[in-house]
């Protein structure tokens, strides 16, 4: 068994209570090991010298040490320690707290000139931020710029989306969130409650359920045994109630727990019983640390390394999830409008009406109340009126959902629409971060099996995943008639940009403004791959990829024409020649070194600008044509691009051209027409939404081919 290298939010919860006993010692240096451990040593006036430990990279931890257990202080001290010296020297520890459920543990320090807080972040790739009373960030010892939230010195320090607090739910709540799920109980426990895989099976083992069970068979009988064991837990962990232990597989340990568990003594592990929870952190920690110095083999730990990404992983699509259900949450109630269009409709006039008779917002909401009394379906719809804000709440199929009074349907919809993609775009930085994450995950386990195979002089690699066999593909018409569809989708890298695979497999990319074109010939035009721009001013940025981000491409690499001239066709489609109602252009080809961002002597490039020098290959008169399809198999998803490209990969399809429709209103058209195809309409909306639609549509006006 691997040890334990982070804790649980489990365990965070239990020893916040713990290191809450230390409030009111003062601090007297902060010292920094390394760039991932500090040690920040302070006076108790009952217990003398306390040594708090936060440790943020390959090992996870926060506890008090015992004084032999701690690292010689180092010789000068960085200017993160100073900081910290200055700014909390003499200060005292007010309060200790976990955010939410997560990872978190916060400390705070007052001092009569300020107060001053230390966020250690245990999860992920790991951070500690210092801020000051305005939470803003004074130092952290990593930047981080994402989409979701930033920590970096001089910004306001934001805690990551919150989830599910599992020890803080009701019985309904529980009941609700495992219902939500259409996997076994512990997997629902380990995702839907937030509670991770061990604690899943903990809480089977403790209720005396099949952990294995489908959530479609388990019963009131079954929740409820799983929610006393989850409340008897909470109470244990609230009231202190705790019998931390430390647990053993043959002499070495390899987990630590607040309270006795059940499913590491079934398996025959050690336990190692210790008074407080911070004590069993401290004993357990200090002999991981020393079991890591001893000499061993010559051998990486390759399987340390990878359980390590795959938690790294777990984190980042958890994140991710989190994204995708808010903005799945607004797709929902926008779509709640257009089915509920005249309720919505007949609300909102009957309120601009009488504004622009100058009736009192309280008058208005006055009449609405009198409307519910006579039994009137759209007054008994409305649940708030705020004059103050200028909105109108409706209940609609129990959703309720905040409208702006002044605007109609269209606008209101369009609003939750966007508030959808701006979540959407929020989970960019999370998207980069896991596929970096599976990259490093790929390169170990080739360093893997590069390593057992020479141990084994050549032999057969064991242990080398094994791929599946290919499915016969499933004819489109079968698809279209399932009544349910399963969601599979493993979001990449590109997805930011637009997007497509030609019908040899390569990659094309290309810009969606002077920001995605600055940042595709910056950072992803690489060796061997082509470069495609059309003639006109106006257009994307386009790469056609001649490998994947880790693979080496060779200087002149075997790209068949046919590739080339769809990559060709993809710059002219989302080109200003489109938007301009043309239907062809000239696109131009370059190869990677003769893209340059480094202008000619006494000329400027804009954002987004780029110089191309030497011989060009030109498409002339490259016909435009999109075509936007969605896909169920291997992966479930929009897809759009070139048409003969498209309608080879999707199930179903749509074309269009240039045309006088407006971009959204196009998106929306074409969603309709997959509802209308596919029996299963819960599944377009999930994956083919409106907004995603439009994501592959081109700037400017459009029309559906063949639509009267």
């Amino acid at each position: 068994m691997e040890p334990k290298r982070e804790p649980s939010s489990v365990d965070l919860a239990a020893l916040v209570g713990e290191l809450g006993a230390y409030e009111g010692a003062k601090l007297d240096k902060a010292y920094l090991y390394g760039d991932d451990l500090v040690r920040l040593k302070l006076r108790d006036y009952d217990r003398g010298r306390v040594e708090l430990l936060c440790e943020v990279g390959d090992v996870k931890r926060v506890h008090a040490a015992a004084p032999e257990h701690v690292p010689d202080a180092p010789g000068r001290p960085p200017d993160f320690a100073m900081m910290l010296r200055n700014r909390l020297s003499g200060a005292d520890l007010v309060d200790v707290s976990q955010y939410e459920f997560d990872r978190i543990v916060e400390f705070t320090f007052e001092r009569d000139d300020g107060t001053t807080s230390i966020v250690v972040e245990l999860f992920g790739d790991g951070n500690i931020a210092v801020l000051d009373e305005d939470r803003r960030v004074l130092d952290c010892l990593d930047t981080v710029r994402l989409k979701s939230r930033t920590v970096a010195p001089g910004s306001t320090y934001e805690f990551p989306e919150s989830r599910v607090n599992p020890l803080a739910v009701d019985y309904d709540t529980f009941a609700a969130l495992m219902d939500e799920s259409d996997t076994d109980l512990v997997r629902t426990l380990a995702t839907q409650l937030n509670l991770g895989g061990l604690w899943g099976e903990e809480l089977c083992s403790r209720a005396g359920v099949e952990k294995a069970m489908p959530i479609e068979d388990a019963g009131d009988a079954e929740y409820e045994r799983l929610f006393d064991a989850l409340d008897r837990l909470s109470a244990a962990l609230q009231s202190a109630d705790l019998d931390p232990r430390v647990y053993r597989e043959d002499d070495r340990v390899v987990d630590v727990a607040p309270v006795r568990l059940e499913e590491r003594e079934r398996a025959g592990l050690d336990a190692e019983p210790h008074e407080t929870f911070n004590d069993a952190l401290d004993a357990y920690f200090h002999e991981l640390e020393r079991e890591a110095e001893e000499p061993g083999e010559d051998r990486p730990d390759f399987e340390a390394e990878i359980a390590k990404r795959k938690r790294i992983i777990d984190q980042q699509e958890g994140a991710i999830q989190d994204f995708e259900a808010q903005a799945e949450a607004e797709r929902e109630r926008a779509e709640l409008l257009y089915a509920h269009y005249d309720l919505v409709d007949e609300i909102l006039s009957t309120i601009r009406a009488a504004r622009e008779d100058d009736v009192p917002w309280d008058d208005i909401a006055a009449r609405f109340e009198e409307g519910q009394d006579r039994g009137i379906p759209e007054a008994e719809a409305v649940v708030d009126v705020n004059g103050e804000q200028g909105t109108v709440t409706v209940a609609i199929d129990d959703e309720r959902i905040e409208l702006e009074a002044d605007t109609g349907v269209e606008k209101n919809a369009d609003r939750l629409y966007q508030e959808a993609k701006r979540i959407e775009e929020k989970k960019q930085g999370a998207l980069e971060a896991v596929e970096d994450t599976r990259e490093e995950l790929k390169e170990l386990k080739r360093q893997r099996e590069e390593w057992e195979a020479r141990e084994a002089e050549g032999g057969p690699d064991d242990d080398a995943e094994e791929d599946g066999e290919d499915e016969a593909r499933r004819p489109d018409e079968e698809w279209l008639s399932m009544t349910s569809i399963p969601v599979r989708s493993d979001e990449k890298w590109y997805e930011r940009f637009r997007w497509f695979h030609t019908s040899d497999g390569f990659l094309v990319i290309g810009g969606r403004d002077a920001d995605d074109n600055e940042e595709i010939v910056k950072k992803y035009l690489d060796r061997g791959d082509r470069f495609f721009h059309t003639q006109a001013e106006g257009g994307p940025a386009t790469v056609l990829k001649a490998s994947g981000p880790s693979e080496a491409a060779p200087e002149h690499p075997d790209i068949p024409e046919g590739s080339k001239e769809e990559a060709a066709r993809f710059a002219v489609s989302y080109s200003s020649v489109w938007k301009d109602g043309k239907f062809a252009g000239d696109v131009y080809e370059v190869a990677y070194d003769q893209v340059s961002k480094t202008p000619e002597s006494g000329e400027f490039l804009d954002k987004g600008g780029f110089a191309i020098r030497g011989d060009r290959t030109y498409y002339d008169d490259t016909a435009v044509g999109v075509a936007v399809g969605i896909t169920c198999e291997p992966e479930t998803r929009v897809i759009g691009g070139p048409p003969e490209t498209i309608e080879d990969r999707a199930v179903t399809t749509v074309r269009v051209e240039p045309g006088r429709f407006a971009q959204a209103d196009v998106g929306k058209r074409i969603y309709r027409e997959f509802r209308e195809r596919f029996a299963d309409t819960s599944f377009v909306r999930k994956v083919a939404s409106p907004d995603r639609i439009q994501h592959f549509l081109p700037p400017g006006g459009s029309r559906i081919v063949d639509d009267e």
